[in-house]
């Protein structure tokens, strides 16, 4: 069980190996949670969580529960739900038994209530929001008791009876713990562990109209789930003393033990998910799976696999300090991927007509290239016809660039079409405004595959598509969202740091003819383009649409 070099550190999992060898668990007793909210989507935050989780479970060979922490009707959906499941099985993982929620304890949880103010250890409280909050102190402030905090155990159970069944307004009262109003953390100063809400919920219906805290449910979820190692981030720290005293107070059917790392944190980036869903419902995106969000549902629209996102996650140390991760490392990670399992293909984004003067007129020659330079995934089909398209910025009729500037087609010049043959341009016609619109050429024969004739020296090599066997395709180009390295920080709001130029949509693509049969979400390597990805629910044969996953190199860095 010794530790590979490759690993990155990973402190939860040295404590779990040494509560093996010292014999105080065995490694198939070994059970984690992932345990998100469904008030949105997935983030790349998440993805960590539920490698870490999943991971170590699988390390093991313990168990992973999918728990629902399902607790506040009021932002929770089934949409989300969905989602989620549908995220967690994307990134290759399976979770133990059923899908858990919190609300399949809520009987258990009133129970429990029940039992804490039998015990004198809770109360009914009719303080408002803000006297509450005034009773409660600051940090460097004691609280004071609630006037409420001493009434009898019979008087709360009828009071929590009668919120349980609907008989009081939002507000007016809330279920406490008896703690410590003097305690310095304030977590510990009477926390609250039922509100009234009266809305229904997507998992109980209208059953309740009260509805316990995270911090009363969650502990107690991983004691009746057997959980051994409950993982959280580091903002759930302070609230540890408070998870160990509700698992002291309370007839618990095991004792989990809650241990706290460091979240992951992208420059550029925003992973709130109240961030994220204004992004969503202010329209400054196209939806939580728009590519350029942060979201599994966009990085997964975007291209990136889920290989990718794991093998990222999983060379990321899980230590007990936050930090920010380079985007630039994520990006990394993808690029590293898609270069060993994209095949290639030729895409024009920016098409310029050329007619190959010296080539029959309807003819079609089927030319092959290897689907990838390295990797064995055989040939491709490249049918080249008397017409064809090239970049429109690889042409020029300025005759004086030297061939380290412009390795690219000159009028008068030579350059190689990718895979096919050598050619001259010969002469250019122009549009309305002046701008090349046709380029005639001819092109050098038996040239495939083979140098040129003595004297005959190609600038370059460019790629092209026919335009008689190629296809139209809708390309949309992304770039990163935010300008701003710390969008969230600062008093400006993170709105304003929004990238105008992330999203661009181009309609008059031309595409090799076999990419307009791929499958949804097969990625390709656009030669000297970048990645693109078939997008995953617009895309069809008759209208190819795909969407840039990542350039081949980072240049934005670069830009900054």
């Amino acid at each position: 069980m010794s530790k590979p070099e490759s690993q990155a550190t990973n402190f939860v999992r040295d404590i779990i190996k040494a509560d093996i060898e010292a014999g105080k668990i065995k490694p198939e007793a070994v059970v984690t949670r992932f345990p998100p909210e469904p008030n949105g989507y997935l983030h790349i935050g998440h993805a960590k969580s539920i490698c870490v989780n999943f991971g170590l479970a699988e390390q093991f060979g313990g168990k992973c529960n999918l728990r629902f922490d399902d607790t506040n009707p009021a932002k929770e959906e089934q949409e989300y739900v969905d989602a989620i499941k549908e995220d967690v099985r994307w990134l290759g993982f399976t979770w133990a038994g059923d899908v858990r929620f919190a609300s399949d304890y809520f009987d258990q949880f009133y129970a429990w209530a029940q039992h804490l103010i039998r015990e004198g250890r809770a109360y009914v409280c009719d303080l408002s929001a803000e006297q509450a909050s005034e009773y409660r102190g600051w940090a460097t402030k004691p609280g004071k008791p609630s006037p409420y905090r001493e009434r009898s155990a019979e008087e709360n159970l009828d009071l929590l009876e009668r919120m349980k069944n609907g008989e009081f307004d939002e507000g007016s009262k809330v279920l406490r713990a008896k703690i410590d109003m003097a305690s310095p953390n304030m977590n510990l100063r009477d926390p609250v562990l039922y509100r009234i809400r009266k809305q229904s919920h997507h998992h109980t219906g209208d059953k309740w109209c009260i509805y316990p805290s995270y911090d009363f449910a969650h502990g107690q979820e991983d004691a009746i789930e057997g959980v051994t190692h409950s993982i959280c981030t580091l903002e759930f720290a302070d609230h540890r003393p408070l998870y160990d005293w509700f698992l002291e107070n309370l007839p618990v059917p095991s004792r989990p033990h809650q241990y706290e790392f460091g979240r992951l944190n992208l420059d550029y980036t925003v992973t709130s998910k109240r961030k994220l869903k204004r992004l969503v419902d202010e329209g400054h995106v196209d939806g939580w799976d728009d590519p350029r969000m942060p979201t599994i549902h966009g990085m997964r629209r975007r291209g990136f696999s889920a290989r990718a996102i794991r093998n990222f996650c999983d060379a990321l140390p899980v230590a007990k300090s936050d930090g920010v991760v380079s985007i630039a490392q994520f990006e990394s990670a993808v690029r590293d991927d898609l270069d060993k399992h994209a095949p290639r293909a030729m895409a024009v984004l920016n098409p310029l007509k050329l007619v190959i003067e010296n080539f029959a007129e309807g003819a079609v020659e089927n030319l092959s290239a290897p689907r990838h330079p390295k990797e064995d995934m055989g040939e491709r089909r490249l049918p080249f016809t008397r017409e064809i398209v090239i970049d429109a910025a690889d042409f020029t009729e300025d005759t004086s660039l030297s061939r380290k500037k412009f390795k690219r087609l000159v009028l008068g010049e030579f350059v190689r079409l990718r895979g096919a043959y050598v050619i001259k341009a010969c002469r250019v016609e122009h549009d309305a405004n002046g701008q090349p619109a046709t380029v005639f050429c001819e092109l050098v024969e038996n040239t495939v595959g083979e140098d040129p004739p003595e004297g005959i020296k190609p600038r370059g090599v460019i790629h092209w598509v026919s335009m008689s066997e190629g296809r139209k395709a809708t390309i949309r180009k992304y770039d990163r969202l935010f300008l701003d390295a710390a969008p969230d920080k600062g008093e400006a709001d993170f709105l304003t740091h929004i990238n105008p130029e992330s999203k661009a949509v181009l309609e008059n693509c031309w595409i090799e003819p076999e990419l307009a049969e791929a499958l949804p979400e097969s990625c390709f390597q656009f030669e000297r383009e970048g990645y693109f990805v078939a997008d995953r629910f617009d895309h069809t044969s008759e209208h190819p649409v795909f969407n840039m996953t990542i350039g081949l190199r980072d240049t934005w860095s670069a830009k900054q």
